[in-house]
């Protein structure tokens, strides 16, 4: 084993710069400036003093000031914010009126890392806005402070978990793991597309019965990519069928975007096939690729509180486009033309992936 120089690196290297890697990704260990929109339906100094203090609050940045209940649908539902803050009509009359009034909060429940912490921070923060807000309005009034204590609670904060109403763990996670198994074995399969041939005599064969290397390879591809999905397929059967999972999008867009997602992979299991000098090399590029991609991905962890450098590299794997627009397909249903740009990500990612391949086997 030890003989083997490229074998040595990876049992040695490899689990320390794994571990940097993952201690990179994981590193903020609480969730702060979590993506946050108000829609201010009021417009009175009392639901200005409200929004001066959302913004001071510890784990929320409010990034958007909205019109409408309508565009903050919008925002949650293409990821732009994670939490969605309305302040309703009337607000500041019934608090000077000791009157109920309500503020609803949306979360983007799609998410479960970050659902979880905005819910954490969101109940922080409405602890001490009703508090203040409403002994602050009622000791205006000559009211004492004991009696404006008792009365403060009458500001009610509601939370909506929006997509993942439950925030059920099992939606969110449970098939993401399967279909990282599946991607790994994907790609561990296509390391063999081009050095499982020209690594063996039986190459010479080839050649010499005057087969040429583009219909043997692109048949080679034809029938991964058949298995590959020939296999995903019970994946889905069993989550969404049996288990009845939820499944907010059509389930041809999503069998279309896993079909986009196992060509991708093939591709980059082909370039690596054309770049190894032997076969135990490629499954070692396949696989060093195909491991720490799903923790990469932002799946489980959110690519914004990631280091800057990692934010920008991620995005060059295409497990990250897939996982992320998985995400979209299973909760929110996105429109053709906010998918599509996933898919146009991992088509690119192909052509780059195949392009080099051919390349680098037009010298064989």
């Amino acid at each position: 084993m030890w003989r083997d120089k490229g074998l040595r690196f990876i049992l040695l290297i490899v689990p320390f710069l794994s571990l940097l890697l993952f201690y990179g990704v994981y590193h903020a260990q609480v969730i702060q400036a979590i993506p946050t929109a108000i829609v201010d339906l009021d417009r009175s100094s009392t639901s200005r003093e409200l929004i001066t203090q959302l913004k001071q609050a510890e784990y929320l940045q409010v990034n958007a000031y909205l019109e409408s209940y309508a565009e903050l649908e919008a925002q949650i539902q293409q990821g732009q914010v994670v939490v969605g803050i309305v302040i309703p009509e009337e607000f500041g009359t019934k608090v000077a009126l000791s009157q109920p009034t309500r503020i609803f909060m949306a979360i983007d429940g799609s998410n479960i890392i970050y659902a979880t912490n905005a819910t954490s921070a969101l109940l922080s923060v409405t602890r001490t806005l009703s508090a203040e807000i409403g002994v602050k309005t009622l000791m205006a009034q000559g009211v004492q402070i004991d009696e404006a204590k008792e009365a403060y609670q009458a500001i009610a904060f509601r939370e909506e978990p929006w997509f993942n109403p439950t925030l059920n763990y099992a939606y969110f996670l449970v098939l993401a793991l399967g279909l990282n198994m599946w991607q790994q074995c994907c790609v561990l399969a296509a390391t063999t597309t081009i050095i499982g041939e020209t690594g063996w005599k039986s190459w010479l064969q080839w050649k010499a019965l005057g087969i040429g290397k583009l219909p043997l390879f692109i048949s080679k591809a034809f029938a991964h990519i058949i298995t590959y999905m020939a296999l995903v397929l019970p994946i889905f059967a069993l989550v969404f069928l049996y288990w009845r999972f939820p499944l907010a999008a059509n389930c041809w867009l999503l069998l279309a975007f896993t079909f986009i997602f196992a060509v991708t992979l093939h591709g980059i299991g082909t370039m690596m096939s054309s770049l190894a000098r032997n076969a135990v090399d490629a499954a070692r590029f396949g696989m060093l690729i195909a491991l720490p991609s799903f923790v990469l991905s932002g799946y489980t962890w959110p690519i914004e509180v990631m280091p800057w450098f990692l934010q920008k590299v991620v995005w060059v794997l295409p497990q990250t486009w897939f996982f992320q627009g998985l995400n979209y397909l299973i909760f929110k249903n996105p429109s053709w033309e906010f998918i599509s740009t996933y898919f146009l990500a991992l088509v690119i990612l192909a052509v780059i992936a195949y392009t080099i391949a051919a390349v680098a086997t037009s010298r064989l």
